[in-house]
């Protein structure tokens, strides 16, 4: 993700159709640039996704050029301790977004960082928050992100760097009871991990007191602007107290997402990881199908393939999820489903099953398409299209992480 690379002009094969798939069946996987009308999908901007955008075949490449860090987290102004639990995790030399970020958020300067899940950025922001909050025991940090799944990702990752440390954080997120996060709000806490709607909750009902708060970090603030939590932000935002130190996330920049940002913080540092507009190491393709019998066909003979090892399935609504999850189990496999109707410990219970490796497919709706950094996905399968190209972008992103590679497919009827 880091690194320079060129394409010689061999390619992998594309996909072949595996011994035993059934005669008659269209053909699964194509190069050939889409025409018929019902192959295009409107997207929200009222433009088409045309499908030809899915297909991009893996090439072998060869490391020419390999980023460089300026720092080794050994060389970063952080406590000692702090040091010493960074090395215990594994971590040796920054990430790009680390390496630049971590110096700037030290020196307390306002921060807009660019970059997409799977780059660090959450090490990034915590790191030297942990830090801040070592040296001044008044400091508290409030963190409101998207989801539900990414607030309990950085609280997860924050406990695995302040481990007997005696820091405590709470999480804050809707669709989970209220009553047991206002009870662990009586207690001090350092961090305050939240989703916007229940954070503007919990301030309404006095439970949490912004004035006591110095710092606030906005996590993937596209994805909070594109779920209309852009009221809920500015509300929290305009509870702060006037000095306070704004640290903001974002995968893209928009014409909104600027308006945020001189909305919400002063002269900041700007950081952009280079992004490019589809993982280089995610091998993409189209998988036609002629009707939604054969669609279901077309995935069992997939998932029965050896390589379909960890396999993430996305689907357009809650209800064709559950559906197929299920119609998926009373074939054989082992799946399990994460959607809105779920609650919140149910979520968590499929989504650990899938990253312990104990079921091989989860089928999800696009609230998992972000955030969630979940290890060695095989591919990613896009079951239904998606509403837009930057959904699609986010899906496949859970697949060919770090210097991995994954596969996508997108099935088109």
């Amino acid at each position: 993700m880091y690194q320079k690379k060129f394409s010689p002009r061999g390619q992998q094969k594309p996909f072949s159709r595996k011994p035993g798939f059934r005669r008659g069946k269209p053909s699964y996987f194509s190069n050939a640039r889409p025409t018929h009308r019902g192959f295009s999908r409107k997207n929200h901007s009222g433009s088409y996704i045309d499908p030809s955008k899915f297909i991009n075949k893996a090439v072998i490449t060869e490391e020419i050029e390999r980023f460089v860090p300026e720092h080794q987290f050994k060389d970063f102004a952080i406590d000692e301790e702090l040091k010493r639990a960074v090395v215990a995790k594994g971590y040796t030399l920054p990430t790009p977004i680390q390496d630049r970020a971590i110096p700037h958020i030290l020196q307390g300067s306002d921060m807009v960082g660019i970059a997409n899940t799977g780059t660090g950025k959450t090490a990034a922001f915590l790191i030297p928050l942990i830090n801040k909050v070592r040296h001044d025991a008044k400091e508290q940090v409030l963190i409101v992100v998207p989801t539900r799944e990414l607030a309990l990702q950085i609280e997860q990752e924050l406990k695995g760097f302040t481990r007997g440390m005696k820091l405590f954080s709470v999480c804050c997120v809707g669709g989970a009871s209220i009553g047991p996060q206002i009870s662990a709000l009586r207690y001090r806490n350092q961090f305050i991990i939240g989703t916007p709607g229940r954070l503007k909750d919990l301030i309404e009902r006095g439970k949490i007191k912004l004035s006591e708060f110095s710092t606030i970090v906005l996590d993937e603030a596209d994805r909070m602007l594109d779920m209309g939590f852009v009221n809920d932000m500015r509300y929290v935002m305009q509870g702060m107290p006037k000095n306070h130190h704004t640290l903001f996330f974002s995968a893209t920049i928009s014409k909104e997402i600027e308006g945020l940002i001189q909305e919400f913080l002063h002269e900041p540092v700007r950081i952009k990881v280079s992004i490019v507009d589809t993982p280089k190491n995610v091998e993409q393709d189209v998988v036609r199908v002629t009707n939604s019998a054969s669609k279901l066909d077309v995935l069992h003979d997939l998932l029965n393939q050896k390589e379909f090892s960890k396999v993430l399935v996305f689907g357009k609504t809650k209800h064709g999820v559950e559906k197929l999850s299920k119609l998926l189990t009373t074939r054989g496999f082992k799946a399990e489903s994460i959607h809105g109707n779920k609650s919140n410990s149910q979520r968590q219970r499929s989504l650990a099953l899938f990253k312990d490796s104990k079921v091989q497919i989860l089928v999800a709706t696009d609230v998992a398409a972000r955030g969630l950094d979940i290890a060695d996905v095989s591919h990613v399968i896009n079951y239904d299209m998606p509403m837009t190209y930057d959904d699609y972008i986010h899906r496949i992103g859970r697949t060919g992480r770090g210097d991995k590679r994954g596969k996508a497919l997108t099935f088109v009827e």
